[in-house]
């Protein structure tokens, strides 16, 4: 277990990674500070914390522990609990996700994880890059947390794009992979576009109720930060339905492949029997059972061997010009 703090005073920041037990104690009876505390795999005294010194709500904080909870925002009457999930695409393919939940009053802003895979210290870089938001309090800290979230579910699928337009070029190549390749990597496709909507979908209405003014928790100030974060979240729905759209064709593109080969194979094969069938036919009207000369004249050798030879050369050569073979 570990835990992370900081602790902001009239819009600076004045100490950090103090012990979770003085979070509380640290907030003045103003409204000048407010204060960040990331629980990660937190002991059942840290959970004991959040009811017991800052009073959420057992129910938020159920949440919290039981974790597999789809993104929402729920609103409590002393504070509100966000749940939602970070995503990165692996280079070889999978999607990795890991839930993050928030406890967020008008004075502090508690998270809870129970993994690493969330960068914290690109979130307190990016907090850093954003100082001069300080001032606004605790919904400066939100919009860091949801704005890096959000970023890497775009991250994600501007890299799941990428992927499958070169699957899509991979598909048309002369020295392609076999079929059962390219169609295990649409499919691995698929799952992690239906992963990442799963998680992104309902960041719209997490973002848009974040905004609502009876939240009382963005002010007029912060209302355009949120907006470009809610835009980024349409922008990713948006491109998740267009690629989905893209896999379901890539899918169908290569069946058609694989359907359009057999019939190309059966074709060929086809041809080659109707060519081998004349010399058979002809051989069996002159009465040939071999390929000698002597038991008939020469004539009748010379001309069969001329007409087996003249129409397997036509039949070929016409099947060539059809592109039969």
């Amino acid at each position: 277990m570990s835990s992370r703090s900081r602790l902001y005073l009239d819009g600076k920041l004045v100490a950090e990674n103090f012990p979770s037990t003085e979070v509380a104690a640290r907030l003045d009876g103003t409204e000048r500070s407010f204060a960040w505390l990331d629980l990660c795999r937190p002991s059942p005294q840290e959970i004991a914390l959040l009811t017991e010194e800052f009073g959420m709500h057992p129910l938020a904080v159920e949440d919290a522990v039981q974790q597999a909870q789809r993104a929402k925002l729920d609103r409590y009457d002393s504070h509100l609990f966000l749940n939602t999930y970070m995503a990165e695409l692996h280079p070889d393919g999978g999607l990795d996700t890991a839930e993050v939940a928030a406890f967020i009053n008008q004075r502090v802003l508690i998270t809870v994880r129970y993994d690493e895979r969330f960068d914290v210290n690109q979130l307190l870089s990016r907090w850093d890059e954003n100082a001069e938001l300080a001032r606004y309090g605790v919904a400066f800290l939100i919009y860091g947390l949801v704005d890096a979230l959000v970023d890497g579910h775009f991250e994600s699928v501007q890299q799941l794009d990428q992927s499958l337009v070169a699957l899509q070029s991979a598909m048309f190549r002369p020295h392609r992979e076999s079929y059962t390749q390219l169609q295990e990597r649409t499919f691995v496709g698929r799952r992690d576009l239906v992963r990442l909507r799963q998680v992104a979908l309902p960041m719209r209405e997490v973002v848009n109720s974040m905004m609502r003014p009876t939240m009382h928790l963005v002010s007029s100030p912060m209302l355009p930060y949120f907006q470009d974060v809610y835009d980024h979240v349409l922008r990713v729905i948006e491109w998740t339905e267009s690629l989905r759209d893209l896999n379901n064709a890539m899918l169908e593109t290569n069946m058609m492949l694989q359907n359009n080969t057999m019939n190309l194979i059966v074709k060929q094969v086809t041809s080659w029997a109707a060519i081998i069938a004349v010399p058979t036919a002809i051989t069996g009207f002159f009465g040939q059972n071999v390929a000698f000369p002597w038991p008939h004249t020469l004539p009748e050798f010379i001309v069969s061997t001329a007409v087996t030879v003249g129409v397997a050369v036509a039949l070929f050569l016409v099947f060539k010009h059809r592109r039969w073979l």
